[in-house]
């Protein structure tokens, strides 16, 4: 492929990585302008309706970890198009559904395809370019991935009022097609490191992947149980994912492929950035979540407004990362990590300050204060995390973050969720006071994230691993 395309068929490659899981990020974020909606027409109530981010965050969480897995077993391109496959047929037929049980079927699947497609530019980015582009990659990958939920929110809410909630699955679908096209001409059939896909290689940890979606499952159905009367149910889901948790590590350490190499943890940068990738995924996903309802059901706009409000938010921030990712060659990631939380964090407290009188400008300005803490933290979390490991555990690195900033985040969703019910349910007057308080908690959340962040000191320099996609 090198040979065929020139020196830089590396970039081709990152650019049809870039499209499939920017697919896959506006199935994430669209959704949430289109709950107040659908919450309507399938009579919903927001502990159901934040099932619609919760079971697609689950589904992305597990899958996960069977990327490194996928890869080494059918390569690249088949791992791609597969799960972009299931992306499409998620999106078309989600559109077409007539239930909400088929619809939530359609975000779990949506999920999986997700889960699969996110940690695979991280691993080519490590694997293809040189230590001192890759910051550089990561930053130009991350301007084309946060243009999908910048422009998201804008499109989905204009498709809300004018077609109605179903639109909003059929956004993925050029996306999809695109990827398709460009991921036969330009992807790889081997598996990371350049070696053949073996699909007579390591067997699937399924005892360790039936375990952890235990885990999850109970922990996210145990979180919205809390918020019932007899709280005796979700307490004994709570108490059954800690127990398959510590079930799941005893078998990582005996397992002879194991799903999560716990060796990993064992590398410094790459502990303090899982913690800091699980906190910030609990803030940044619960966030996405709550900022679009707030905004219809607190400040009474209309999804299009809602939208265009975020708008600049999202631009901004697809200006910031690119410079952020150069940084990140230069500076020290801790820093520049911690920096973009701090930000973050603010953001989230500057949203207690806002009201019905507040003008849309004001608003428009705090949103713009946590993305461009979003652009430090993004390209500089998985580098930071990541580097310095060797090459036989890059591909386990990559989804092993990936999983844990998901997890991180479908906790979030399910947890903002959650206590904004409560408040609204204890505040029944004053439904902006509710929001207020939930705002309060992600930027207490985010903040608790800087002291593992600061610990994320730079990996000394190694030597870079052999360019191969």
């Amino acid at each position: 492929m090198r040979q065929r395309f020139g020196p830089n068929y590396r970039w081709r490659v990152l650019l049809t990585v870039m499209i499939g899981t920017m697919a896959s990020i506006m199935a994430s974020t669209i959704i949430n302008v289109a709950v107040p909606d659908m919450s309507r027409v399938f009579t919903l109530g927001q502990e159901r309706a934040q099932w619609l981010s919760a079971g697609f965050m689950a589904a992305m969480t597990l899958s996960m970890l069977t990327t490194p897995w996928l890869l080494e077993r059918y390569g690249y391109r088949r791992t791609y198009v597969g799960a972009v496959l299931l992306l499409l047929a998620g999106g078309v037929v989600g559109g077409l559904s007539g239930t909400f049980e088929l619809v939530l079927a359609m975000r779990v699947a949506e999920g999986l395809a997700a889960g699969v497609l996110q940690p695979i530019p991280a691993i080519i980015i490590l694997r293809a370019f040189e230590p001192h582009e890759q910051g550089k990659a990561m930053g130009i990958f991350g301007f084309g991935v946060v243009l999908a939920p910048a422009l998201g929110p804008s499109v989905g809410g204009v498709l809300v009022e004018w077609f109605g909630w179903r639109s909003i699955f059929f956004v993925v679908v050029p996306f999809c097609l695109a990827a398709l096209v460009l991921a036969r001409r330009y992807l790889p059939v081997t598996a990371p490191g350049g070696v053949a896909a073996n699909r007579n290689g390591a067997r699937l940890d399924v005892l360790g992947l039936a375990l952890i979606a235990v885990a999850v499952l109970c922990l996210l159905n145990g979180l919205v149980g809390l918020h019932s009367a007899s709280r005796g149910p979700a307490l004994v889901l709570l108490a059954a994912a800690a127990l398959a948790v510590v079930l799941f590590i005893a078998h990582q350490r005996r397992a002879p492929q194991p799903l999560m190499r716990l060796a990993l943890f064992g590398h410094r940068a790459f502990a303090m950035g899982g913690r800091v990738a699980f906190i910030y995924g609990m803030a940044l996903f619960g966030s996405t979540y709550l900022v679009p309802v707030f905004m219809q059901i607190a400040l009474k706009l209309p999804p299009s407004q809602a939208g265009a409000v975020l708008l600049p938010a999202g631009l901004a921030l697809a200006v910031v990362i690119p410079l952020a990712g150069r940084l990140a060659d230069k500076v020290a990631v801790n820093r520049l990590v911690s920096a973009g939380l701090l930000l973050l964090a603010a953001s989230f407290v500057l949203m207690v300050f806002v009201g019905i009188e507040t003008a849309l400008w004001v608003i428009t300005l705090f949103a713009i204060v946590g993305r461009i803490g979003l652009g430090c933290v993004l390209p500089s979390l998985n580098l930071g995390a990541m580097r310095g490991l060797p090459d036989a555990l890059i591909s386990q690195g990559s989804s092993g973050i990936g999983f844990l900033r998901q997890l991180g985040g479908a906790v979030g969703v399910s947890l903002v969720g959650i206590v904004l019910e409560w408040r609204l349910q204890a505040l029944p007057g004053d439904p902006l006071r509710a929001f207020h308080e939930t705002f309060m908690l992600l930027g207490v959340i985010t903040a608790l994230a800087m002291f593992a962040a600061w610990r994320m000191t730079p990996p000394e320099p190694s030597h870079a691993p052999s360019p191969s996609a």
